[in-house]
């Protein structure tokens, strides 16, 4: 009688403890599920700064990488391969957009790769392992120019010396400014210049090759002020509830997106239409352009930005997931030319806020 007592004790044991095996993995696995979506949604939303460095009154790289840290702002861009800013950089968990520059493009898109594989020697490959490179950009807003013809076979060589050093995973690209675009209105009717279209007609094919995205600098600032008795300030500003451009079905309350699409447009008819767009620039200017450039609205513009692009409203063209975008800039930067260009930043030198910016979308 014991012994059975026992045995049915010992089963109902074993069954209560499978019981809560299996409610335990249930737990974990929707805990897994949950960090799994926490996670998707912090990446989905990425909002950096582009770093740069002409000014004679900077902090040091590694207390604004700290000050970066501070404020969680997980991805920068760079403009050229500082070493001072790589080392500072190390395992601080923050994206890096690295750019070349300009001067070095003809020698990096030479007949003769051995530039390019210097080039990833001596900038990428040491710090491979401490540094999360987004992606590598060949030039600055070159196209068009005449080291537009560099753009390409530089990116080419990038490439395969990335993939000769193992690191495959990182992106080759350039930057773009809307210079390329011949037609922009509406967005629909989106085209390269001229000038721009061959070029980029083979930048395309390149990037839609490899997955890799087309960085373009967007600036609302610049066509509302050429053109202000047609384009409302609240369509600059994100501030306009009203639709402001009808393209098709397509409705635009903000001229941002409209740029953007224009691209996307534009990309289309060379056959680039799985290339993603990554925002590398946008900003307002705080001063020295009257009541255009003010703090309010450089202060108004780039918090609106922000929060447009964390979201996941997209562009008209391209809805329903966020847009990877870098504010310009980080740094008021007094060795640039006089005037707005010296205001775009989000800190003085002595790194106090020219105004709030929340990045916290």
């Amino acid at each position: 009688m014991v012994i059975v007592f026992l045995s049915n004790l010992t089963v109902l044991f074993r069954e209560v403890l499978l019981e809560m095996a299996r409610l335990f993995c249930c737990i974990t696995v929707l805990h897994l599920l949950l960090l799994f979506k926490l996670n998707i949604s912090a990446e989905a939303g990425v909002v950096g700064v582009n770093y740069g460095m002409l000014g004679n009154n900077l902090p040091p790289p590694r207390r604004v990488i700290a000050l970066l840290k501070s404020r969680n702002i997980t991805s920068i861009r760079l403009y050229d391969p500082n070493h001072d800013a790589l080392q500072a950089l190390q395992n601080s968990g923050i994206k890096v957009i690295l750019g070349t520059l300009n001067q070095d493009l003809q020698m990096l898109g030479a007949a003769d790769p051995s530039f390019a594989r210097s080039w990833v020697s001596t900038n990428v490959i040491p710090y491979s392992k401490t540094v999360h490179f987004r992606c590598i950009s060949a030039g600055n807003e070159v196209i068009p120019s005449d080291l537009a013809a560099y753009v390409f076979p530089a990116m080419k060589n990038l490439k395969a010396a990335l993939n000769a050093a193992e690191l495959a995973y990182i992106p080759v690209t350039t930057c773009v400014s809307t210079a390329i675009l011949g037609a922009s209105y509406p967005p629909s009717r989106g085209e390269f210049s001229k000038d721009s279209s061959l070029v980029m007609r083979s930048v395309a094919a390149f990037l839609a090759a490899n997955g890799s995205p087309l960085l373009v600098n967007v600036y609302p600032y610049f066509p509302y002020v050429d053109n202000q008795e047609e384009i409302p300030l609240s369509y600059a500003l994100f501030n306009s509830t009203n639709v402001v451009v009808k393209d098709g079905q397509l409705e635009y309350r903000n001229l941002f997106d409209a740029i953007t699409d224009a691209v996307y447009a534009a990309l289309e008819k060379v056959g680039g239409a799985s290339i993603q767009i990554v925002v590398s620039e946008s900003g307002w200017p705080s001063k020295e352009n009257g009541d255009i450039a003010t703090v309010a609205n450089a202060q108004m513009y780039v918090n609106n930005l922000i929060a447009h692009v964390s979201g996941e409203t997209g562009t008209p063209k391209r809805p329903g997931k966020s847009i990877e975008s870098y504010i310009f800039a980080l740094f008021n930067e007094n060795l640039k030319p006089p005037g707005t260009e010296q205001n775009f930043g989000l800190y003085n030198p002595d790194m106090t806020e020219v105004y709030p910016v929340d990045f916290t979308h």
